[in-house]
């Protein structure tokens, strides 16, 4: 654990810079367009380009040394911050620059989350691997305590180049502790496993074919999606965690713009928030880090499903900000049980040599349900939701007693419907088979993607 550790550390370092930058540029949108949809095209965009690259990332991170994978990411969403406080700096930022500029970070950044998931089977003994898992969520929850404050505080003060130099600072302490960090490589894990992995069609040393060579891409490209689909339980787990996503992703997208359309727009309330949010995410991890979780795997997935969808359903409901920040601190406590439990099932089931291209192809499938959600639920809040809710809206007279009319008021109703969404998947969730199936499967590696 201790190399672990060391690397983990840098990691958190860096993700305090990160998010300062993001939290700017959140409130930077909202100030540019008041609108709920366009800050969540921050994430559409960060996420779209991730729908095409995962594949590919998956061959990487089984093909070539992950340590050069992580600095390569690094570095390139180092300069693309760099590009947000320049071109700030200049008054030439524009909407535009900032979805381009995310686009490309998403990219680099699918590749560094990637790698550094299958990381941990590596530098960590098996019996610390949901300890492990639960310290990585811990990684973007810590940041978010000091984070928002920070970036409040400084960001009228220095702008967005000041938080983008503050960034680059963080940065380097994640480099330095990557580089001097040994990580092991999986001696041969391509060459010594190639015909037990994919069962080539019988060729020439040196394919000549290059129908044939097409053909033998796009069976590597594929083998996650195929691994996933010959295990039932695996499947349903993809599916249940998938409809989770999408019901938790619409509350996310939503929290931040429902927070500043209430209040008029007051960063200090909506910092606060965060921060607690970001206190709830650490608590729980270092809860789950030292309790190590439910013995059974798919209990702490499904109650955090559970407890996540009631605390959603406080800040839906809710209207004052001690709610809402009690509210968020639950729906954060809740996520490292729910991503450790997740990954730790993977971990067990699918072997070192194979984890590149299975993580690859659940974490396309999250990214293309998460985008969905993201860009669904700011276009229904403002085109459909927020209207109908204001005094005199068509929706008003029947849910404002609940909700409340005015700004925020149609995002807080969406909010509210998908956690009841979460609760719902959570208890019936004990009822699926296949689920419970999951944890004790036995899984024939080599017999897999054939």
């Amino acid at each position: 654990m201790r190399t672990f550790i060391f690397l983990w550390l840098g990691q958190l370092a860096s993700s305090v810079g990160s998010s300062m930058t993001y939290f700017a540029l959140n409130l930077w949108v909202w100030q540019q367009t008041q609108s709920a949809t366009a800050i969540a095209l921050i994430l559409v965009f960060y996420q779209l380009p991730q729908i095409a690259i995962s594949p590919l990332s998956g061959l990487l991170a089984d093909r070539v040394s992950r340590k050069r994978l992580l600095i390569l990411s690094d570095t390139a969403s180092a300069c693309c911050t760099v590009a947000v406080g320049i071109l700030a700096a200049l008054q030439i930022l524009q909407l535009w620059h900032v979805y381009l500029i995310a686009a490309v970070v998403g990219s680099f950044g699918n590749i560094q989350a990637l790698t550094y998931s299958t990381l941990i089977p590596l530098i960590v003994p098996k019996q610390h691997h949901t300890r492990a898992s639960s310290m990585g969520t811990m990684v973007g929850y810590g940041a978010n305590i000091f984070s928002p404050a920070l970036a409040g505080l400084l960001y009228p003060q220095i702008g967005l180049l000041g938080i983008t130099l503050i960034d680059m600072s963080t940065f380097a302490i994640a480099m330095l502790t990557l580089l001097i960090t040994p990580i092991p490589a999986i001696v041969n894990r391509y060459q010594d496993t190639q015909k037990q992995q994919f069962t080539l069609q019988t060729t020439p040393q040196k394919i000549e074919n290059v129908e044939e060579t097409k053909r033998n891409i796009w069976h590597e490209v594929t083998f996650g999606f195929r691994y996933i689909a010959s295990q039932p339980s695996l499947l349903a787990m993809v599916v249940a965690m998938s409809v989770f996503a999408f019901l938790h992703q619409v509350s996310e997208t939503l929290c931040q713009p429902m927070i500043l359309a209430r209040t008029g727009g007051d960063t200090q309330i909506l910092g606060l928030v965060v921060a607690v949010s970001g206190l709830g995410g650490v608590v729980g991890a270092i809860a789950l880090s030292i309790w190590g979780g439910f013995r059974r795997r798919l209990a702490g997935i499904l109650a955090g499903f559970i407890g996540t969808g009631f605390s959603y359903l406080m800040l839906g409901l809710g209207r004052l900000s001690g709610l809402w920040a009690t509210a968020r601190f639950g729906s954060s406590f809740h996520n490292p049980l729910v991503m450790s439990s997740y990954m730790a099932v993977w971990y067990a089931k699918v072997a070192p040599k194979y984890q590149g291209r299975v993580f690859a192809a659940d974490y396309l499938v999250g990214i293309v349900i998460e985008s969905t959600a993201g860009l669904s639920a700011g276009l229904l809040a403002d085109r459909i939701l927020e209207p109908a809710l204001q005094s005199g809206g068509w929706l008003a007279v029947y849910l404002g007693g609940w909700i409340g009319t005015g700004p925020g008021s149609g995002m807080a109703l969406l909010i509210t419907m998908s956690a009841m969404g979460m609760v719902l998947i959570g208890i019936m969730g004990f009822t699926v088979r296949q689920l419970r199936e999951a944890e004790t499967l036995i899984v024939d590696h080599d017999s897999i993607g054939r």
